[in-house]
């Protein structure tokens, strides 16, 4: 069940959404806002997938201020994520992670509709 509230500035805020965005992504996203000095009240999140990549899709991150009409609009961590709907029927119930380690950093995709990945995390198969 999802269950939907209102945020103050209007903005519905979902939860059980269908992409999460982990509490260290938002951390990531917010920081990157701040040091490229985006107005963080207008940016949104876009979470997407692409043709391409060695296995066949690849996933997008990109923030932006211009939202389509069709995109399906999340509140995740006080960050509004935004997924048009072809990209959400591969992205159901996919998470959005960063992660910092001694082998790299950089965001991580834990996507269960995924039949294989390649070895980077950053394509994948349906």
């Amino acid at each position: 069940m999802t269950t939907t509230t209102t945020t103050p500035a209007g903005e519905q805020h979902t939860e059980n959404s269908p992409v999460i965005v982990s509490e260290s992504a938002v951390k990531e996203i917010k920081r990157i806002i701040q040091d490229q000095e985006l107005d963080a009240s207008k940016v949104c999140l876009r979470v997407g997938v692409k043709g391409g990549g060695c296995s066949g899709f690849s996933y997008l991150l990109d923030l932006t201020e211009t939202m389509k009409e069709t995109d399906e609009v999340f509140w995740q961590h006080g960050v509004r994520v935004i997924v048009d709907p072809k990209s959400l029927l591969y992205l159901n119930g996919v998470t959005v992670n960063f992660k910092d380690e001694i082998m790299g950093r950089g965001f991580v995709f834990d996507n269960p509709n995924a039949t294989s990945s390649c070895g980077c995390g950053s394509s994948f198969q349906v």
